[in-house]
């Protein structure tokens, strides 16, 4: 009997030292939690915002805060520079509520936020093989815009996305220029033929598309493919007597990089 006794109290006491070690839940209605993590967020703690946005999500994920909850878990973390943690939220927001009113504004969140991972893209470009500089989540923003400006384009946000779609546009265009010149340098000409064609399929409008031009002349005469770089040199010879505007790649380029 001792025994039994014994063993009832050891099970009662590991029984107790486990409930004090498990984490009191947060049992607050949506609108507490709610209102809290709004504070939070005013006062730009936005760790302690999330978390609280969190714990709303997971215990009521199909109340009226639900869906302003996720949304706001991706602003948070967009402003405490965590992009992978943001896109994550933003795209579950659009596949949980694709129906949303709010859908423009996450289209345009998710844009700005790999927008801003990419601030100084060409900073200290000199210094850098641009060859190993990754474009994609540039390229990623200007999806994101794009899809925003096409669904909805009496968006508030519509003429924002605009400016910044040919801002990256042009700073798009400029990389795989950069790139292209790198390969022509090395003597990648076949390389560089791909890249500077890249310019001319995907950024017809910019002005790097001479530079394109230019670049597959040097590539394909160094090639003695002289047909094609005599193509090249014509289409290039007519944008120039087109609108005047002149390749930044002029003709003392040596492609052997001396």
């Amino acid at each position: 009997m001792r025994s039994i006794l014994s063993a009832f109290l050891l099970f009662t006491l590991i029984s107790l030292t486990a409930c004090s070690s498990t984490p009191k839940q947060d049992l607050r209605p949506a609108n507490e939690l709610y209102a809290e993590a709004q504070e939070e967020m005013g006062s730009e703690n936005y760790d302690k915002s999330v978390k609280l946005l969190e714990t709303l999500q997971s215990r009521y994920p199909y109340g009226r805060y639900a869906q302003q909850a996720l949304m706001e878990i991706a602003y948070a973390n967009f402003k405490q520079n965590e992009p992978d943690a943001a896109l994550s939220a933003a795209d579950r927001f659009i596949k949980q509520f694709p129906n949303s009113q709010n859908l423009d504004y996450v289209y345009y969140l998710k844009g700005l936020i790999n927008f801003n991972d990419n601030a100084g893209f060409f900073s200290n470009l000199a210094n850098q093989d641009p060859a190993e500089r990754d474009p994609q989540t540039l390229r990623d923003s200007f999806d994101s815009f794009r899809e925003l400006v096409a669904r909805y384009p009496d968006s508030r946000y519509a003429e924002d996305a605009k400016l910044r779609m040919q801002f990256l546009i042009n700073t798009l265009s400029r990389s795989d220029i950069h790139i292209a010149s790198y390969y022509l340098r090395r003597g990648a000409y076949i390389a560089a033929v791909n890249r500077a064609n890249n310019v001319l399929k995907e950024f017809p409008q910019t002005r790097q598309t001479r530079d394109a031009l230019q670049i597959m002349v040097y590539a394909y005469n160094a090639m003695g493919l002289k047909v094609l770089g005599d193509d090249a040199q014509r289409v290039l010879d007519l944008n120039v007597a087109k609108d005047g505007i002149r390749p930044d790649i002029d003709n003392s380029f040596d492609p052997s990089g001396r």
